[in-house]
């Protein structure tokens, strides 16, 4: 009771015809832009916020440090 191939193949023709190729190309790539800059969005988030990390020496001491990041691409 699935979808078969030929029923797939069937709606792609008529996207095609109602669409154009050439259209379907510029969503195709409107579409990964958008997504490629929503990862780069939420990677710069997560490298703006200040981080907390706890190093152990060799001594087994444990020393607390706070890392914060600059922003470099700030316009």
């Amino acid at each position: 009771m699935g979808i078969s191939i030929w029923q797939l193949l069937i709606v792609l023709g008529i996207v095609i015809l109602l669409f154009g190729t050439k259209k379907l190309r510029n969503l195709g790539g409107d579409l990964g832009s958008a997504v490629k800059s929503f990862k780069g969005a939420i990677k710069d988030s997560t490298e703006d916020t200040t981080m907390k990390k706890e190093i152990e020496q060799d001594d087994g001491n444990v020393i607390d440090a706070e890392v914060e990041s600059k922003d470099k691409d700030k316009v």
